[in-house]
């Protein structure tokens, strides 16, 4: 099937590649369809297209790549919709934003994906997760050129 995207063009895809949000995410309720996309530029960073909305892609991370020790915790009952046999087999992401000061990630409400299902799921964190960590931004090394 061929999608329409502000962001990639038009975009053909399986219809085996689709995630499913059965409540949507928040905000974004009637984006019940989407696509994980790979960043040609970037091998960190994703894409979660919707189908249904070309303008709409959220870029996604996960999250053990900038902040290694990074656990949630939620509720049972709010993975319960996922089907998941065995919690440890969820895909975790974060959405990527940017403030004044750096790109952020929003570890507060990671979306967690049953791959083998397609059926995926935003939750917010239960304890002190911020919404908005701050990636350090290092500058490259200069070199001297002459």
């Amino acid at each position: 099937m061929q999608i329409r995207t502000t962001r990639f063009g038009p975009l053909e895809v399986e219809p085996e590649d689709l995630i499913r949000f059965p409540t949507g995410l928040p905000g974004m309720e009637d984006c019940k369809h989407w696509v994980l996309l790979a960043d040609v530029e970037t091998t960190a960073l994703g894409w979660l297209q919707s189908t249904s909305h070309p303008e709409v892609a959220l870029a996604v991370v996960s999250p053990r790549r900038f902040v290694p020790n990074y656990q949630f915790r939620v509720y049972r009952s709010e993975l319960a919709p996922l089907e998941l046999d065995d919690v440890k087999d969820a895909q975790v992401l974060v959405v990527v934003g940017k403030n004044d000061r750096a790109i952020t990630l929003n570890l507060k409400a990671p979306v967690v994906v049953n791959l083998q299902r397609r059926l995926g799921r935003q939750v917010v964190a239960n304890g002190d997760q911020p919404l908005g960590y701050e990636l350090i931004q290092t500058s490259a090394p200069l070199k001297k050129s002459a």
